[in-house]
């Protein structure tokens, strides 16, 4: 019978130094892809995502046929081969996106979606490329974060050129990972550490304050409602940080941040 995961008080370092709730070193290097509408790599600690937007003039076909007006925004996720300690295979030389893939890239879709009015997209789909260069874990939490950025800038881009009117983007988007090793809650979980985790919690929130994804599971443990209040609160001490770093780099990437107020849907 599993048993519940017990947090520690007791602080010890990590494998790379941090403190037990210390977010990894966070920067975006935006226009990355000079084919897409907007682009950045996020070097989060030792994981590296490049985060492209490329616009369609057109939206699913589903979409047309139920009559459903604005646009559609979607995500594809992979992993390069060269991404890991031991070399991953592409997979496209089994014919399909592995099962973990498909989770990844549908979370980075609906994240994003929340971050955009579809209306205000027009007849267009926005998909969002997010390809690993390096995993130290929190790919996809590094995916959403970076494709939040990427997003921003194509549509400050769109602006520029007239194919706006008006920012569709809503609240900003961020996410972290978040997960309790030997006893030890830990924010912002490395490979080794996430490898080693009773617990792991990943966690999608706007800038309003408001969840959009929560993804828990205990791992031949479990966890109760007060571990769970607390992985939540540090999580969202957490996002609050990235959102910070976010905004910060869309206004050093010489666009400027479109934040809306967070109190308006």
């Amino acid at each position: 019978m599993a048993e519940a995961a017990q947090i520690s008080t007791v602080q010890t370092l990590r494998v790379d130094g941090r403190q037990a709730r210390q977010l990894r070193t966070v920067r975006f290097h935006n226009h990355i892809a000079p084919h897409a509408m907007g682009s950045t790599l996020i070097e989060w600690g030792q994981t590296r995502v490049i985060c492209a937007v490329t616009v369609e003039p057109t939206v699913p076909r589903w979409k047309k046929e139920q009559g459903l007006s604005g646009g559609w925004l979607t995500a594809e996720y992979s992993m390069l081969p060269y991404s890991t300690l031991q070399r991953k295979p592409r997979e496209i030389t089994k014919g399909r996106p592995e099962g973990r893939t498909q989770e990844i890239q549908r979370l980075i879709g609906r994240a994003l979606r929340a971050a955009v009015d579809l209306d205000k997209l027009g007849e267009r789909t926005f998909w969002v490329d997010c390809d690993v260069l390096q995993a130290d874990g929190g790919t996809r939490t590094a995916a959403i974060t970076g494709g939040y950025v990427a997003l921003a800038l194509a549509v400050h881009r769109l602006q520029q050129e007239g194919h706006l009117t008006e920012s569709p983007l809503r609240s900003p988007v961020a996410a972290v990972s978040l997960g309790i090793v030997q006893g030890q809650l830990l924010l912002d979980l490395c490979y080794l550490e996430d490898v080693a985790a009773s617990v792991d919690l990943n966690l999608v929130m706007n800038q309003a304050g408001e969840f959009i994804e929560v993804q828990g599971s205990g791992e031949e443990a479990t966890f109760s409602e007060e571990q769970l209040s607390e992985m939540l609160q540090v999580g969202k001490a957490a996002i609050g940080e990235l959102l910070q770093i976010q905004q910060a780099a869309l206004q050093t990437g010489g666009y400027p941040a479109a934040v809306p107020n967070p109190s308006k849907p």
